[in-house]
């Protein structure tokens, strides 16, 4: 069915890399869901209303936040397909993320009032007298299908065009299918038994779930926007590019930022043989780059470091400065090692990545290092710039 609707309203639906495939898919999804979301807030607002159920009414009001929310999906992928310009260079991809920030505020804002609409029914401030139909279960029945099926349809978009504020439509959708089955198990409670407090309680749990909801999207969006660690997936590709070729010992520093999918923009420094042609690893560093950007979509820039391979001074004295930093702690690494050996003393230059769970402080690791290593040799200083990784 999904694949059916993409072919009927999305042109050109296979080529997914495209950014206007790509923002003709969010247009699309978005619409669906505000027309669907809509339709099905309208038909749970009646029969709240007319039940006097604030567990409908509840369950109604969330489609409602969903149909804003994908509102504000359908603004969001209308402004992000717009190219990029003298202001904003990386294109407006990014305003996905300020989206699903406003999606996430909306549904929280809907949780929180519902849960004092709640309490107020538990404690019979707004009490009413429910009743529950044979049309109220049969509608609540076809509510949750139609919100299951569009939390797959959201799922199958997300993947296919990557979008995080899609994906955070799928999960909602899916955890309105719980408040919704919750409604409907009440529902037939009161039906059955005529315990009416329960349409409070159960008004109380959807209120719950959704706040958890909208947690959730809000906390991972959060990160997004403050800037994640490369995904692992991300950096396993670049080094299996990496890894085809031989004149790069290794690589560090490694930085990627995403402006979107098919704009995100890496670095990162490669270790290779200092003694080695100047052009011929240029044009090896280009290829790496052509390749990445082709093959992953990720413009890349690459500082290229010239180690000593064959200075065995050099070389005894970075396994110095390593086997010390390991015994230190066998998580820190240790890169870009230069030494500038003199006459009555040595400087040796070199970067380690301090992982963010080390008992030690930056200061710490560096004056611990130099002890140590003073220990050794009394005639070898240290210059350490410490990265966090």
């Amino acid at each position: 069915m999904t694949d059916f609707l993409c072919r009927l309203f999305v042109k050109n639906y296979k080529d997914t890399g495209n950014p206007e495939v790509r923002a003709k898919y969010g247009i699309f999804s978005s619409a669906l869901g505000i027309a669907l979301n809509f339709l099905l807030a309208s038909a749970k607002i009646l029969l709240g209303f007319f039940a006097g159920s604030v567990a409908i009414l509840a369950d109604g009001i969330n489609n409602l936040s969903d149909a804003g929310s994908s509102a504000v999906s359908f603004i969001s992928f209308k402004i992000a397909s717009k190219p990029a310009d003298r202001e904003h260079p990386f294109g407006h991809a990014r305003i996905e993320h300020v989206a699903s920030l406003v999606v996430s505020f909306l549904i929280l804002y809907v949780g929180l009032d519902l849960i004092i609409d709640s309490v107020k029914s538990i404690l019979g401030i707004n009490s009413s007298d429910t009743q529950v139909t044979l049309v109220t279960i049969i509608a609540l029945s076809l509510s949750i299908v139609f919100k299951l099926w569009l939390g797959f349809f959201y799922k199958s978009i997300a993947k296919k065009i990557d979008s995080k504020v899609i994906k955070a439509s799928s999960q909602d959708s899916f955890s309105d299918c719980i408040a919704t089955s919750a409604v409907l198990i009440s529902s037939i409670i009161i039906n059955l038994t005529d315990l009416k407090i329960i349409d409070g309680i159960v008004g109380l749990g959807v209120s719950v779930l959704i706040i958890i909801a909208g947690m959730k999207i809000l906390l991972e969006t959060i990160n997004t926007i403050l800037g994640e660690a490369p995904v692992k997936e991300t950096v396993e590709a670049i080094e299996r590019i990496i890894g085809e070729y031989p004149e790069i010992i290794g690589i560090h520093d490694m930085l990627v930022h995403d402006y979107g999918r098919g704009r995100s923009i890496a670095s990162f420094h490669a270790e290779v043989n200092g003694e080695d042609d100047i052009y011929v690893l240029h044009d090896t560093i280009d290829n790496i780059e052509r390749r990445i950007y082709n093959e992953l979509s990720i413009q890349c820039t690459i500082h290229m470091d010239p180690i000593a391979l064959n200075d065995e001074n050099v070389n005894a004295l970075k396994s110095m400065a390593k086997e010390v930093v390991e015994k230190i702690d066998d998580r820190i690494t240790l890169h870009d090692f230069r030494a500038v050996i003199g006459t009555t003393h040595t400087n040796i230059i070199f970067d380690i990545v301090l992982p963010f769970e080390s008992k030690y402080k930056e200061n710490e690791i560096v004056s611990l290092i130099q002890e140590r290593i003073s220990e050794i040799r009394n005639d070898v200083f240290c210059v350490i710039t410490v990265d966090r990784g």
